[in-house]
């Protein structure tokens, strides 16, 4: 169910391109997921986000979902997508964000494989996009992990 506005703005930007406010507001809410809610306390911002599309749908609101699509060769062999997030639950905005992260790594990046360390619990939302599950269950930063493949079909 998707309950997103049709205001809601879809933005995908390399590192440099991206404003001070942008960059800020974008490191505001992954920390605050995955830092703060998490209580996860890791490096949250890495040498990966100077390599990646950010991509993000914001309103009035500011960041209501985000990803980032890693460059081949950073993470993995394979492109990449990481530190997905919605702060606005159940409404559709994880599956939105990462179909988006999708076709910016088919459309921009021309590759047909993304590869990505999910949550476990997430596994269900990456399974309905055609991600399949690569590896056993590993714990990352004290939180259950699992690695996904997704192939253009």
């Amino acid at each position: 169910m998707c309950l997103y506005t049709s205001r809601m703005q879809l933005t995908v930007k390399r590192f440099e391109e991206l404003s001070a406010a942008e960059l800020y507001e974008i490191y505001r809410v992954r920390v605050a997921v995955f830092v703060v809610e998490q209580h996860c306390a890791y490096q949250e911002v890495d040498e990966a986000d100077r390599h990646c599309w950010h991509v993000f749908l914001h309103d009035e609101n500011g960041i209501a979902a985000y990803c980032r699509v890693i460059d081949p060769g950073i993470t993995f062999p394979e492109a990449s997508i990481g530190r997905v997030l919605a702060t606005r639950r159940r409404q559709g905005l994880g599956t939105r964000i990462v179909s988006e992260g999708l076709k910016v790594a088919q459309e921009r990046m021309h590759t047909d494989t993304v590869h990505i360390e999910a949550q476990t619990y997430a596994r269900k939302l990456y399974e309905q996009l055609g991600f399949t599950q690569v590896s056993d269950e590993f714990l990352e930063d004290g939180i259950p992990h699992i690695g996904m493949i997704w192939r253009a079909q």
